[in-house]
């Protein structure tokens, strides 16, 4: 079962945000709805590959104003997984609660999972962004970067010296993911890296990508087909090849929820 922690502004957007996380089958009982602050937009535009550009309109919105008194201890204290992204932590309260709830679901033995989804247009000072994201993953126990944000975080273009620069850096590190669009993905584990290749697919539209990739991957886990404790090659093979599967299916429809892959599609993808 997965619930949202967040906070959405009381109007037609946020109304809309709860009832599709809803009929997705999420708890949605933790998502905060505010009087006071709207919710914040977010415009994507897709070139002729199918690669996006995101616009916001995020000033004083509701989820960047969640606070910690607002976060439900009760669930976090019954999370197997906690995951969050950099989005929530580009301004104040919303960065200090955000890592309230990693340390809080840490504390309570949960896995804490991280993708930084840099949107640089979201952040004042790229410098802060980096500080702030490269600060955070020591709190991480599995992470996914892509390419680019490799690079920002690290300053090293070859993704291999990168990768495991920046999992040496992170003691707590167990699995550092970088995935890599339509060559695939690379994955640590001991000190060792493990690359997975991509599937040819005609892609419309990338927006989620990332994300479905690794929702399959966080499944992965949770099913207990991949231990983040005890990584071998064999499993973690398998999990990265099943979430390229659903990363790929996703590009092949437009949208982001409405584009998430089915299991059956992604094993037929991933034996393919």
């Amino acid at each position: 079962k997965t619930a949202f922690i967040g906070k959405v502004g009381n109007d037609v957007f946020g109304k809309l945000l709860n009832s599709t996380l809803r009929d997705c089958g999420i708890n949605t009982a933790s998502l905060i709805t505010s009087d006071k602050y709207p919710t914040t937009l977010a415009f994507v535009t897709l070139d002729q590959n199918g690669d996006r550009a995101f616009r916001f309109y995020r000033k004083q919105t509701a989820d960047c104003m969640i606070t910690s008194s607002e976060v439900d201890n009760e669930l976090l204290s019954m999370a197997k997984v906690f995951h969050f992204g950099a989005v929530s932590m580009t301004t104040e309260p919303a960065r200090e609660t955000t890592l309230y709830a990693a340390k809080t679901a840490k504390k309570h033995g949960a896995l804490i999972s991280f993708d930084p989804n840099l949107r640089e247009l979201l952040w004042d000072n790229l410098s802060e962004a980096r500080e702030v994201i490269a600060s955070t993953i020591q709190y991480c126990d599995i992470v996914k970067v892509s390419e680019e944000e490799l690079t920002f975080l690290t300053g090293i273009n070859h993704s291999d010296d990168a990768l495991m620069q920046l999992f040496k850096q992170n003691k707590t590190l167990k699995t550092l993911v970088v995935t890599m669009g339509r060559q695939g993905c690379k994955a640590t584990y001991g000190q060792n890296i493990l690359a997975a290749s991509g599937f040819n697919v005609e892609t419309i539209d990338t927006v989620g990508a990332g994300d479905t990739f690794w929702g399959a991957f966080l499944y992965q886990i949770l099913s207990g087909h991949f231990d983040p404790d005890h990584p071998d090659e064999k499993s973690l093979s398998k999990a990265l090849i099943f979430s390229n599967a659903a990363g790929a299916l996703s590009t092949t429809k437009n949208g982001a929820i409405p584009a998430m892959p089915v299991y059956d599609d992604i094993v037929n993808l991933s034996l393919s």
